[in-house]
């Protein structure tokens, strides 16, 4: 991993420019943002993640501008890289879950929210009780992250919380977070997605973009990318509906709707699966009963599942492989349920659920009845 290095090579668009003078310039505090954004989650986060955040200096969480948490399972030991990193309000709370054998890299463009982060490294290795700091920053690009110094097949996860939209060129970002993953390496993220593809209008408007509306990418578009990439098809952990309520926005959105939702992406082989059947052995921290890998698997210990090879190909190529028996070809037994192989609408699933009790607070970066969420 890299650590303090700028960024060389990567040249700022109009959007990038704008961007790092909406969150440096414009935005001091949470209560900045210009629409009602970034709310507490709706339901309680677990204790070992609230214990985390406590740990967090006030000026670092006071000066993130996210909303919820991306938090993946099975963290410890784990290289995370950070993608728009902001403050480093996350970034510190995951140096905590990955201990000190693992580590933690944030990555921002913003130079006046990496100061803020740099600022109180040694503060929290202290608080931690670690000999050496497990966590750096780097200025840069999260189109380029080569040019920042994040090195081929150097991370397990990559989470991000509502930043990808925020980029112009979100294909490039998929490329390069599969360029440094390590082979059975996720990417962990949530976002804003739109029911179609916007129009050029709107994805001019700088305050819709800011606030991670406009810049939404169209559901199906990230499916198709992901494929061009060669991730593994996206999985949907969590859908939450998006709502602006400021009239003059929505009026200029129209009838676009916008969803957010949390994706699991898997960088493993795209050829040889097979069907298999999975056992939980229930060693996952924290999940000793059950583990939800997305809205279509939940896995309970010791019971035998029937999974696609695609299902099977993540949970034995992953940091998962230790949780779970794999038998690829086995016959099902009987009264085992099909694998599910279709892909879930966001929109559909958050539409079943608006009145419905939300989904986890560490599922998505938005809660119902605001209109994005951004670091």
């Amino acid at each position: 991993m890299a650590d303090t290095r700028s960024t060389q090579g990567f040249e700022d668009t109009a959007t990038h420019v704008n961007v790092k003078e909406y969150y440096g310039k414009v935005l001091k505090k949470t209560v900045d943002l210009k629409t009602n954004a970034c709310m507490t989650p709706s339901t309680p986060v677990p204790l070992h993640i609230r214990q985390a955040l406590k740990m967090v200096h006030p000026e670092v969480s006071d000066k993130y501008y996210g909303c919820g948490l991306v938090v993946p399972e099975g963290l410890e030991g784990c290289r995370v890289l950070d993608l728009g990193s902001g403050s480093g309000r996350d970034c510190y709370m995951l140096s905590q879950l990955v201990g000190e054998k693992g580590y933690v890299t944030g990555i921002d463009m913003t130079e006046d929210q990496l100061e803020v982060a740099r600022t109180y490294v040694d503060y929290h290795m202290k608080q931690f009780g670690y000999k050496k700091p497990n966590i750096s920053f780097v200025q840069g690009y999260i189109e380029a992250l080569k040019e920042a110094g994040i090195e081929d097949e150097s991370c397990d996860i990559i989470i991000s919380n509502c930043v990808v939209n925020l980029s112009p060129d979100k294909k490039r970002v998929l490329e390069e977070a599969f360029r440094v993953l390590k082979d059975g390496g996720e990417f962990y993220f949530s976002d804003v997605y739109s029911s179609g593809r916007l129009t050029e209008d709107l994805r001019r408007h700088r305050v819709l973009w800011g606030e991670c509306i406009s810049g939404a990418l169209w559901w199906e578009d990230l499916l198709q990318l992901a494929e061009e990439v060669g991730f593994s098809t996206p999985r949907l952990v969590a859908a939450t509906p998006v709502t602006v309520d400021n009239s003059e926005l929505q009026s200029i959105l129209g009838d676009f709707r916008f969803v957010s939702a949390t994706y699991r992406l898997f960088k493993v082989p795209a050829g040889g699966r097979k069907p298999a059947l999975v056992l939980y052995e229930g060693n996952v921290t924290g999940l000793q009963q059950s583990f939800t890998l997305d809205t279509q698997y939940t896995f309970k210990v010791k019971e035998v599942v029937a999974v696609d090879g695609e299902v099977a190909e993540i949970l034995s190529r992953s940091r998962f492989s230790d949780a779970f028996t794999v038998q690829p070809g086995a016959p099902a037994p009987p009264g085992a349920a099909v694998p599910k192989t279709d892909v879930v609408n966001p929109f559909e699933l958050s539409q079943r659920k608006e009145n419905a009790v939300p989904g986890p607070a560490t599922g998505g970066c938005c809660g119902a009845k605001s209109t994005a969420c951004c670091k």
